[in-house]
């Protein structure tokens, strides 16, 4: 009889072992298996470090040519000091994967159109739109244009063998905790990973675009209620390069079509949306004033760009010193080098160039085969490219693209009938021409940057930028100051690429770039700094070329205004200014609202609020309740101006940009949009106003009652985990800001990273960003900068030397070696 009880005890241990290594869903949601996650050997537990880990190690490695030392400080900064530069970029990639492998990884998962791989069939959309967008073709040609320079490409031989290293040391148990969490392993790094996440941060800054959204609008509204909605210059513009800066000569001239205005301007199309967009504030502050404003006579460099807040954090800080070059800064996980940082001799920075590289052409085919397409006059054989997309849990997805040449260039068919996009119709096939498409080789212009001894090794960097296009701002110790609106650019003809284009003849493709001569630029300019946030970079009426229309104006406004006033600065006072939380916005709307408000019509509920507003300083700060009435008002404020004009206008339709509303009734009390046309009467600015503000204050009332009506808890600003997960995230920080203030600061986007470098004879650096050094959330250097970061603190930063190797700083030492 002991046959039953073996019999029961082996189908329990079967049943358990099958139960502990089977992946659940629980509340909806995937669980990881129970056995390995909860294994005391190679389960989650195994990621919580000491307290005291001092990241000590001796290790070796045969691809090294020579040593690399590694001394880590008390933020777990590493400085790197190698014997041979590319030995420092294996130890950087070793780092990096040390601390950041599974960001890395996923986030080139999500570029490449992987998702689905890793979480599943939710993520099919998306890896259906990356890689109809190119990602992946993009990526391809980039690193094969890398390829060819030798230096570039040993640069990311080491780097890719630097990440492996440290991918093959590991164990069951010392994988990544989301690994364990979702339940797969890393795979081997590659050049191309490194192409596709600067692909990945190309989407990020240079494929926003609203062709769609305008083209139904413009097929809504008459041509001049449009161009009242949608200027292509704001009035209250401060741009980049000030207005009266004479250009180069005009080389290149952009010929509109013949018929635009019935083909084009005129054409009548219905709607489609992208399954996501990337943030449209993504973008930065950057400035550097000369050495005759600031106190020590030595320049001042100040950068923080805004991107998403995220867990770990997109950068990872770094000093890497080699005998060709010492350089400091924050780095990408994912790609060699320093990207925004300083050296010995001079610092650097970005702001986001903003300009429309992504268009859009409607192609005919012969047939829905889409074999062939017409294109001046004839049928041409079209390319396709077949995506295996595998998916957890899933069969493979097949997708087939068609590619079409435009002009010399080939262009994925990204939206056609297997591939709505959101279409209401699906009967029509759009091609992308992207400018991240072309051959390009980004990595070099950051490590141009990090061996830059003057404005001339600046300025042969920077021209290496395609695309991302950014505006990149210079400091030297030299006394020298600069900024370039980098990037290659196409030269449009007024209007051209705002809408969707016909893509059956040469006519409507872009015409040539924009010669690098006539690129902006300011060099050393008689005001004694230079600076940008995203602005349009010049004065329509003395520019040659049309630059598009949509731009942000208040933080340029706000950070020339305070330059120009500004003397004896220190590093302190730019601290100041880039944690600033004026709302320049409201600076201008707040006199108009408050004289037009009919305060005899509200009730004394809403009189309170109003007296909140009317007292408010125009700053949000922690602890104030303006910003909120403000920002309640204002959304309803649009509402009632916009939404009868917008009742009937096609799904996804783009709304006008908040400076369109606040230049409007500013210039005229009498602005067209403020009449109801679904009322008889005529309303005027005072009903408007009025109107919105007795609707804004339900929702304020509410807010209080919740107690939410400061500033900070009604923005809730938060740093989420990457796979958004609320346990290993950062919520209900309080941060003030907003994105009309120089401190971007919104609910989970902003200043992923300040900076402010004074370029003294001993250089004076401080920095600091939204997160930590680590991306183990089992690790006390996980989210060690967070609380520093929300108080608007910086840490200094420590350009080390070799004779400071027993500084107290030093927490821990790594050794590499053959």
């Amino acid at each position: 009889m002991r046959i039953v009880p073996f019999l029961i005890s082996a189908a329990v241990t079967t049943g358990l072992v099958y139960v502990l290594n089977t992946s659940w869903k629980i509340g909806g949601k995937d669980a990881p298996p129970f056995g390995t996650f909860l294994s005391p050997q190679h389960g989650f537990w195994q990621n919580a470090e000491p307290v005291n880990e001092q990241y000590a190690a001796d290790l070796k490695f045969p691809q090294l040519k020579g040593k690399v030392d590694v001394y880590f400080d008390e933020r777990l900064v590493p400085h790197i000091f190698a014997e041979q530069e590319n030995d420092a970029y294996f130890v950087q990639g070793y780092l990096h994967a040390r601390f950041r492998l599974w960001q890395m990884e996923l986030q080139t998962f999500a570029a490449g159109g992987r998702a689905s791989e890793i979480v599943g069939e939710k993520a099919l959309e998306h890896d259906r739109e990356f890689r109809r967008l190119g990602m992946v073709y993009a990526a391809e040609i980039a690193l094969q244009e890398s390829e060819k320079d030798p230096v570039i490409k040993a640069q990311g031989d080491a780097y890719t063998a630097g990440v492996n290293a440290y991918i093959e040391t590991l164990t069951e148990s010392s994988l990544p905790l989301e690994y364990k969490l979702i339940g797969y392993k890393p795979e081997k790094w590659s050049n191309l990973k490194t192409a596709l996440f600067l692909k990945y941060m190309s989407y990020d800054l240079a494929a926003r675009d609203d062709d769609f959204e305008l083209t139904n609008v413009k097929s809504y509204f008459s041509a001049d209620d449009f161009a009242k909605l949608f200027p292509s210059l704001q009035d209250s513009l401060d741009p980049i390069i000030p207005k009266g800066t004479p250009f180069e000569k005009q080389k290149v001239f952009p010929v509109a079509p013949a018929g635009t205005d019935s083909l084009y301007l005129n054409n009548k199309e219905l709607a489609v949306s992208e399954a996501s967009k990337p943030d449209r504030d993504n973008g930065s502050n950057n400035w550097a004033v000369s050495g005759n404003r600031t106190k020590s006579g030595a320049p001042i460099l100040c950068n923080d760009p805004h991107l998403g807040l995220n867990l770990p954090s997109l950068w990872y800080e770094v000093q890497i010193s080699t005998p060709e070059f010492n350089a400091y800064g924050v780095s990408f996980p994912g790609a060699p080098g320093v990207i925004i940082g300083f050296n010995d001799s001079c610092a650097f920075g970005f702001t986001n160039g903003g300009r429309d590289v992504r268009d859009y052409y409607e192609i005919k085919f012969k047939d829905d085969s889409r074999q062939e397409y017409l294109f001046n006059g004839q049928w041409i054989k079209s390319r396709f490219r077949v995506d295996t997309i595998k998916i957890k849990g899933k069969a493979d997805f097949i997708d087939s693209v068609a590619y079409v040449q435009l002009g010399q260039d080939w262009c994925p068919v990204m939206f056609d009938k297997s591939y709505s996009g959101g279409r209401s119709t699906n009967n029509k096939y759009y091609a992308v021409r992207w400018k991240a498409h072309d051959a390009s080789n980004e990595l070099r212009i950051f490590n141009m940057l990090n061996h830059a001894k003057n404005y001339a090794d600046y300025q042969a960097a920077v021209t290496n930028l395609h695309t991302p296009g950014q505006n990149c701002v210079f400091a030297c110790k030299s006394g020298d100051i600069a900024i370039r609106t980098q990037g290659e650019w196409p030269a449009k003809w007024k209007g051209q690429g705002d809408f969707v284009m016909p893509g059956t003849d040469t006519t409507y493709l872009w015409q040539g770039m924009i010669p690098q001569d006539e690129v902006p630029y300011q060099y050393n300019p008689e005001r004694g700094f230079v600076s940008s946030a995203n602005q349009k970079p010049v004065d329509d009426s003395t520019y040659h070329y049309y630059l598009g229309r949509d731009y942000p104006v208040y933080r340029g406004i706000a950070i020339n205004r305070r330059l120009n006033s500004m003397t004896n600065i220190t590093p302190q006072d730019m601290m100041a200014l880039q944690t600033d939380n004026l709302d320049m916005s409201a600076v201008m709307m707040k006199p108009l609202i408050i004289a037009n408000m009919k305060v005899h019509e509200l009730n004394a509920a809403e009189k309170k609020y109003f007296e909140l507003f009317k007292s408010w300083d125009a700053r949000n700060e922690v602890g104030s309740t303006g910003p909120t009435v403000f920002e309640k008002f204002w959304k309803s404020f649009e509402s009632v101006v916009f939404d009868d004009e917008y009742a009937n206008a096609p799904g996804v339709s783009m709304r006008p940009f908040v400076s369109t509303l606040v230049e409007g009734v500013i210039k005229d009390s009498a602005y067209k949009f403020l009449d109801d046309i679904s009322t008889p009467q005529t309303e005027t600015l005072a009903d408007d106003i009025t109107a919105a503000f007795k609707k804004s204050v339900p929702q304020l009332q509410q807010l209080e009652a919740e107690g939410k009506l400061e500033w900070e808890k009604n923005k809730a600003t938060r740093i989420n985990h990457l796979a958004k997960l609320a346990p290993l995230s950062r919520m209900n920080l309080p941060v003030g800001g907003g994105a009309q203030c120089i401190n971007a600061t919104k609910v989970d986007h902003g200043p992923s990273w300040r900076m402010v470098i004074s370029l003294t004879a001993k250089t004076e650096a401080y920095g600091v960003y939204p997160g930590g050094q680590s991306g183990n959330p089992g690790s006390k250097y996980y989210d060690s900068f967070v609380d520093q970061w929300a108080a608007g603190k910086y840490y200094s930063l420590w350009m080390m030397t070799k004779e400071e190797v027993n500084d107290k700083r030093v927490q821990g030492k790594m050794t590499f070696s053959k």
